[in-house]
């Protein structure tokens, strides 16, 4: 079969109903070329533990047992009543939704998975705490869930008849001026670096790190994206075409792997454990506990550019996109610059660039060829917002009373009472917090693409793509562009090779506000929900007529890829599946598409053995 048709064969999957993919996945245990090997217990199963079973682990973990029931208990009750629309209104603060252990960051999947509380969660304040989970549930044939930050696009964070093991409270962070990893005396250089827990946030770690030490630590552009779970993607932030990945500044991780036992990963200790976590996924390995990471010299300067254009005809909308990536490759392509430009339906053209390492007289020069250029043609475009640049010491960048005076509007405060202070997230994510998705497709570009002879044919892929959804290109989630030494660090990861040319990250995606089955009046929209993925699938679809060997980014991927172990990790997936025999043989640690997945049923419970 010829590649397009292949295309073309595939696109049909993700148009098929959310439940249907499940089913087609689960029949594996029913069908004749499967059995049941082992069944994980469920509550009501004779062999679910005792409560006296259950006491010894709250005895173990030194009280720290919860019972978890859902804040949205009450919706189901009662969902008109005053209580329940406030807990509506707190599904908008990502604060809030990451104080409970029954929530998760997104609400769902339309069709695909609804964030379900697990019948009982640990919450560890040590490392013994995660050991004592891992134990039981492994000896108790238990399903076992991690959370961090709860950000997981998949619902990895999450499931129902399940035991959590609720990172939130591990969350120290400390600083080193010259760390070398165990064991790797001799053979690496000390260096500065930082050691964080696996429960704190990234905002937390830039306080750390950045407000108080003035340095830098390569993590997550949201600030309540858990430190752990990005390093375990890949990790990429703002700042990628400059830092590399998160991953790759990974130094040294402890982490409980599935015989109970907490090990060093390194360098030299556990070298391969080491580098399948680095993009390996979270959840499939073993229990990240703590990470250090290396930390590197502060800018003088972060910035922004914002704006948004729009063409009068389809013809201009044409030549705004091929001006745009045409300055792209002459001005933006270098490590200074990174975060994403959206090309819209209504020929509209949305900028939130950042960069660092520039001044405001640096940044203005480097875009002063666009502004000229849509000067002198202002009949055919309109300039919305204008193209604001702004700058502001590095060292300042997440102390929120200072973005707040400097860009206001620009960060939301956690308004819960008696709240950090400086708790926020960035307005631009406020969409993200709570949300229901209804399809969300990535694709790596690859830098080829840029190429004066191949250019045309990415504007006209672009151009079609935006004639069905909105397509956003992540150019700090692509390597290309970056400094040599950091692709080099990049290519000794489990990511997905194609990180390392590709120039951008399209993502292509909808959703909608919080919505849970169930919950009268605040249930997905079926209807709205299969308008987006189709509409999803085609824009997508027209972009990757390009892209001969598409892959996607595991942390921002769909549900229902069918090639996600090609997609996700490329040429690295066979090493990672022997990591994964290595550490964790009986399939303890499970996620939907995580490494050795495809061993289980769909819900994570039973697991196959082909005959």
């Amino acid at each position: 079969m010829k590649r397009r048709q292949l295309l073309k064969a595939a696109a049909a999957i993700p148009l098929l109903p959310g439940a249907e993919l499940l089913r087609l996945a689960a029949a594996r245990a029913d069908d004749g070329d499967a059995k049941h090997v082992f069944v994980r217990v469920r509550p009501g199963d004779a062999a679910w533990p005792s409560e006296e079973s259950w006491n010894r682990l709250n005895r173990l973990v030194g009280g720290r047992l919860i019972k978890v029931n859902s804040p949205l208990s009450v919706c189901r009750e009662a969902p008109d009543s005053p209580v329940c629309q406030e807990v509506f209104r707190s599904l908008r603060n990502p604060y809030f939704i990451g104080e409970h252990p029954g929530l998760t960051q997104t609400s769902g999947w339309v069709e695909g998975w609804t964030s379900q509380p697990s019948v009982y969660a640990v919450a560890a304040r040590k490392t013994a705490d995660v050991v004592a989970a891992v134990n039981f549930a492994r000896d108790m044939k238990l399903r076992l869930v991690v959370k961090g930050g709860g950000h997981s696009y998949q619902g990895t964070s999450c499931a129902a008849d399940s035991l959590l093991v609720w990172m939130r409270e591990m969350n120290a962070i400390s600083l080193h001026d010259a760390f070398v990893g165990q064991g790797c005396e001799g053979a690496q250089p000390r260096q500065p670096a930082v050691s964080i827990e696996a429960g704190a946030l990234w905002l937390a770690a830039y306080e750390a790190v950045t407000t108080r030490a003035g340095r830098y630590v390569q993590g997550g552009g949201c600030t309540t994206v858990g430190v752990a779970g990005l390093i375990q993607s890949g990790g990429f932030g703002s700042f990628s075409k400059k830092y590399g990945l998160a991953a790759a500044g990974l130094l040294e991780a402890e982490v409980v792997t599935a015989d109970g036992v907490a090990r060093i990963a390194n360098a030299r200790t556990n070298p391969e454990l080491f580098w399948g976590l680095k993009g390996g996924g979270g959840g499939s390995l073993g229990i990240v506990t703590k990470v250090t990471l290396r930390t590197r010299e502060l800018p003088k300067f972060f910035g922004a550019v914002a704006g948004q254009i729009t063409a009068a005809s389809e013809a201009g909308f044409r030549e705004l996109i091929s001006r745009v990536m045409s300055f792209y490759v002459d001005r933006l392509l270098n490590p200074h610059w990174g975060e994403q430009m959206t090309f819209g339906p209504e020929n509209k053209l949305d900028i939130a660039m950042v960069f660092q390492g520039l001044s405001q007289r640096e940044a203005e020069e480097v875009w002063k060829p666009i502004r000229e250029w849509l000067a002198a043609s202002k009949g055919e475009y309109t300039v919305n917002t204008s193209l604001s640049i702004t700058t502001a010491p590095a060292r300042l960048l997440w102390n929120s009373a200072f973005r707040k005076l400097l860009t206001p509007g620009a960060v939301v405060v956690d308004d819960r009472p008696k709240a950090p202070a400086g708790n926020f997230s960035w307005a631009g994510d406020r969409d993200q917090v709570g949300q229901v998705l209804y399809a969300y497709r990535s694709a790596w570009l690859p830098v080829s693409l840029l190429q004066a002879k191949n250019r045309p044919r990415l504007v006209e892929a672009l151009f079609e793509s935006t004639r069905h959804w909105s397509m956003s290109l992540h150019f700090n989630k692509g390597l290309a562009g970056a400094p040599a030494e950091e692709i080099a660090a990049a290519r000794d990861t489990a990511m997905n090779p194609a990180v390392l040319d590709a120039f951008a990250l399209a993502i292509c995606a909808g959703g909608g506000p919080p919505a849970f089955p169930g919950v009268k009046g605040r249930e997905p929209d079926p209807h709205a929900a299969h308008r987006a993925a189709s509409a999803v699938a085609k824009s997508m679809d027209k972009l990757l007529e390009v892209v001969d060997e598409p892959g996607s980014y595991v942390a921002e991927s769909d549900f229902f890829e069918s090639q996600w172990r090609q997609a996700f990790w490329g040429t690295n997936y066979p090493r990672l599946a022997t990591v994964k025999r290595k550490y964790d043989p009986d399939g303890l640690f499970f996620v939907h598409h995580g490494v050795g997945s495809e061993e289980w049923s769909a819900d994570g419970f039973t697991r196959l053995e082909s005959s």
